[in-house]
């Protein structure tokens, strides 16, 4: 009988290590790519290569969950009390024995500890980033009138959130892929990649000393309800993911052959329970993963058409076209994945790239917020006058994109 604990912190030093040689070849690619740049510009490489690597963790940590890897390693942070499944090849061979389809089998351990290792390592390059900025922050002269200054804010909010964020990995793992903990540890991610994208935005425009573009109060409004509307269908999502309820409907427009399906809403949407049970330990109905996966459905349909508004409103604005190009192109491959997932039985590389892109049109929003600010209906035909009289410069600081890192 295995009585291996749930949390056996032994591994953690040589966890720590592997973050840190992870991370290391980023932080040195940045440091000699940027050699003789500005603060804010070796800042704003470094947060965008974090964010660029925090999109690929997350995808991984999709692939994670769809492969039922996510229990591959049952404790935390090792695996049986190692710093890698070699050491636990043992446990995990009796374990693979026991059950050879259960969750425990030697390639489903490489992916939950690799999976680590990888978050280990950005975990380590936002500590570098925030000790970076913080130093930064000390020497930084006084910035023009108006301009931008740097700020720890963001990076120490960011450093806090992503060991929030680790304990949410370990809680998913030591609670047994509970929906509600796995659900939170989804958005977790997207809030992270969230934080490292203001401050990259934030950097740029103290490099290039340019101030966000003037929206109308409307069009602004329009954005941040966007934004949270994309929030919510990420965690109806989520949800949808965790409880296994994607393939509750095959069929598109309709599900079941039916218009409206029979649900129940009450069960389906109980948070605090185990996977598959209810609170009172009885199994779910199949009505109720009916009822998470039409909802997440609707919902689908009104942020398709709040992203199509938005990108069109925003790509009459030169400042804001590229990121109105991307919003399209990303509401069409979450419908198309969104339909892949329903129609062709949740494949593994549709499912993955569905959850990309939710990231995807997480970043872009929260880029646009960053990138613009609230003004009377006069500022904005003003600013979009001066956008479109001003010529292109050649200078990468003072374009509207990320950047070379």
């Amino acid at each position: 009988m295995n009585t291996q604990p749930l949390y056996d912190l032994t591994p953690i030093v040589w966890l720590m290590v592997a973050g840190v040689l992870i991370a290391l070849g980023p932080l040195l690619w940045v440091w000699r790519r940027n050699a003789g740049a500005g603060a804010a510009r070796r800042l704003h490489a470094l947060t965008v290569l974090t964010l660029f690597l925090t999109f690929d963790l997350t995808l991984f940590g999709a692939f994670t969950r769809l492969t039922d890897s996510g229990l591959g390693c049952p404790d935390w942070p090792g695996c049986y009390g190692n710093a890698s499944p070699v050491g636990a090849r043992h446990d995990i061979a009796t374990a693979q024995a026991a059950q050879p389809t259960g969750p425990v089998t030697h390639g489903k351990a490489w992916v939950e500890m690799i999976h680590r290792y990888l978050a280990t390592g950005v975990g380590v390059l936002i500590v570098v980033l925030a000790i970076a900025t913080w130093v930064a922050r000390r020497r930084q002269r006084l910035p023009p009138h108006g301009a931008p200054a740097l700020s720890a804010m963001w990076p120490a909010a960011t450093l806090v959130w992503v060991c929030l964020q680790g304990a949410f990995g370990a809680m998913t793992v030591t609670w047994k892929l509970y929906p509600a903990i796995v659900t939170l540890h989804l958005l977790g991610a997207i809030g992270l990649l969230a934080l490292l994208c203001v401050q990259a935005v934030r950097y740029q425009q103290i490099a290039s000393q340019r101030a966000p573009t003037a929206l109308g109060p409307a069009l602004r409004t329009g954005l941040i309800g966007t934004t949270a509307l994309l929030v919510l269908q990420i965690a109806l999502g989520g949800w949808v993911s965790t409880n296994y309820a994607v393939l509750a409907c095959t069929q598109f427009p309709t599900c079941q052959g039916s218009w409206w399906p029979s649900m129940n809403f009450v069960q389906g949407f109980e948070i605090w329970r185990h996977l598959g049970l209810t609170s009172d330990g009885v199994p779910i109905e199949f009505a109720s993963l009916t009822a998470i996966h039409y909802v997440h459905r609707l919902m689908a349909y009104a942020v398709f058409v709040a992203i199509g508004v938005l990108a069109w409103r925003l790509h009459r604005i030169p400042a804001l076209r590229p990121q109105a190009r991307w919003l399209a192109g990303l509401a069409l491959l979450q419908l198309a994945t969104g339909l892949g997932n329903v129609l062709l039985g949740w494949p593994l590389a549709a499912a993955v790239l569905h959850t990309g892109g939710a990231a995807a049109l997480a970043v872009v929003l929260t880029w646009t917020v960053c990138e613009s600010r609230r003004g009377t209906a006069a500022a904005t035909v003003r600013d979009d006058a001066g956008a479109r009289s001003q010529p292109r410069s050649n200078n990468n600081n003072e374009t509207n994109g990320w950047g070379a890192a």
